[in-house]
């Protein structure tokens, strides 16, 4: 039970490791910084969840994804300015007893998002 997430390189096939991710509190179009990390070679958060079951509340968030960044680290030419910069992703936990669990599948050009369990 918590608040994870993974991410997908979709052009590689690989885990995004290294990618930057933020994640924030929300509350309307403020926004908080919790938490800063780099994606581990799973492409996962190397701490684990990102809340725990004890700590995640009902509310809003946000992960932010350095999408440009990570795939300029790949050493994939990307045109200026980039398509995809920062992919945003605004969520609501309405059942914090639940696990929430926020994948993304990126490419330079695209992405996909779901709750996953």
């Amino acid at each position: 039970m918590g608040l994870s997430t993974h991410v997908l390189d979709t052009m590689h096939g690989t885990p995004a490791a290294g990618m930057r991710v933020s994640l924030y509190t929300t509350e309307g179009e403020a926004a908080k910084l919790v938490k800063q990390f780099v994606l581990n070679q799973d492409g996962r958060n190397p701490d684990g969840l990102l809340f725990d079951h004890q700590e995640l509340k009902q509310g809003t968030y946000r992960l932010l994804f350095e999408v440009a960044a990570y795939f300029a680290a790949r050493g994939v030419l990307l045109p200026q300015p980039n398509f995809l910069d920062r992919v945003s992703l605004d969520f609501g936990v309405a059942q914090p007893q639940q696990h929430y669990h926020v994948p993304l599948l990126v490419s330079p050009w695209s992405y996909s998002t779901y709750r996953g369990s």
